[in-house]
């Protein structure tokens, strides 16, 4: 289905993208907002799950290496904030590994995409959330 199909546009989604590269979470909140979606982002570990508790986002588009909490710790710790136990948690990262996929699969991640992605496959998960 593609992106700009009405039945995409009406089943917007509470999107939360954390990144530390400020410029791709931005781009990536600007182009989901545009399709319908409720997007913010949060740039780095901490903030991320303070928008996650106060969002209380369907799906996360989260990096892992971020300095600081990176995104292994931050989806470990999301999932154990109550009312997201059962968020949809998608790494989103340059790292295609399969010890790194492994990594995540077990920090509680349900998908891993790798940078660059295109807007077709992160607007077929949201929806899908």
């Amino acid at each position: 289905m593609p992106v700009s199909s009405p039945a995409n546009r009406l089943s917007n989604r509470r999107v939360l993208v954390i990144d530390d590269n400020a410029d791709a979470a931005d781009t990536l909140v600007a182009i989901l907002s545009l399709l319908g979606h409720d997007a913010v982002a949060a740039h780095n570990g901490a903030d991320g799950l303070r928008a996650a508790e106060r969002q209380q986002p369907d799906v996360v588009f989260l990096d892992l290496g971020m300095p600081g909490m990176d995104g292994f710790e931050v989806a470990r710790a999301m999932r154990l904030i109550a009312g997201l136990e059962t968020v949809r948690i998608v790494a989103l990262t340059a790292w295609r590994d399969d010890a790194t996929r492994a990594r995540a699969r077990s920090a509680g991640f349900d998908r891993h995409l790798t940078k660059p992605t295109s807007i077709e496959v992160i607007e077929e998960i949201i929806v899908e959330s």
